[in-house]
């Protein structure tokens, strides 16, 4: 029920859906004849999408999270690379029988570099599907073929395809680590490497981060942007969904801290 919950609210506390909500309202009290409420929900709601869509504060915001956990130096030997699930579309892939990736597909290229940069490795892809997805399969069946058409040995993978989320990753991940012998990576992308680290710190497992997918230079400044609209929009989704996760999880004990960090 939690999922469930975390996840409709999302869906309507994002930036695209709070400047609706506030439209609507605003057309809702002009309707009952409130000019002043109206006017004032009308223009925070145009003033969130231009925000997080016109602006740098997208960016500014996820920076923190991705410059947190930097790389660690190559170890000279490697017993497992965890890569997390999130960066595949689990409907186009089932239909199509392909790997199809989203934003976030830099884990699988990551991922797979390091798999051939460490032959003896096993790979760990935990993922299941959304709590809302409709149709598709788990993630880790996706990486399955994936790393297999890519020419990774089958004995190599180890898959758990039930996590819908985060925690569940590292719950349903420490088992499968039981054995391993090495230094583990833990691959995801640089803005959520906070909050895995720390889930899987509370679980007990010992992992490296290998961070990827980054979505900022580190270099940026506040300002305008009016050349990538829907990124920056993306962007801005991206990390207030994060800061608001590190601080629910931390809230709830599921992490110690709530800013993670080296």
């Amino acid at each position: 029920m939690f999922l469930i919950v975390a996840k409709v609210f999302w869906v309507m506390a994002q930036p695209l859906s709070a400047s609706l909500l506030l439209m609507i309202l605003g057309l809702l009290l002009l309707w009952a004849g409130r000019r002043w409420p109206a006017s004032i929900a009308a223009v925070l709601g145009v003033l969130v999408l231009v925000v997080s869509s016109f602006t740098t504060v997208g960016t500014l915001l996820i920076r923190p999270l991705e410059e947190r956990f930097e790389r660690p130096a190559w170890p000279e030997n490697v017993g497992a690379i965890i890569m997390l699930g999130g960066a595949s579309n689990g409907p186009i892939s089932a239909a199509r029988q392909i790997s199809e990736f989203n934003l976030a597909g830099d884990r699988f290229a990551e991922t797979l570099r390091l798999a051939q940069l460490y032959p003896e490795a096993k790979i760990v892809v935990s993922g299941g599907m959304a709590v809302l997805m409709d149709g598709g399969e788990a993630e880790a069946e996706t990486a399955r073929r994936f790393f297999l058409d890519q020419g990774i040995n089958q004995d190599r993978l180890v898959l758990e395809s039930a996590a819908r989320n985060t925690e569940e990753n590292a719950e349903l991940t420490k088992s499968l680590l039981v054995g391993i012998k090495g230094p583990m990576l833990l691959v995801t992308s640089a803005f959520h490497m906070p909050r895995s680290m720390g889930l899987f710190r509370k679980a007990g497992i010992a992992v490296l981060p290998w961070p990827t997918d980054y979505r900022s230079s580190g270099l940026e400044g506040l300002g305008v942007d009016v050349t990538n609209p829907v990124e920056n929009l993306m962007t801005m989704t991206t990390a207030i969904r994060e800061w608001v996760g590190l601080a629910v999880y931390h809230w709830t004990g599921k992490i110690d801290e709530m800013f993670p960090g080296p």
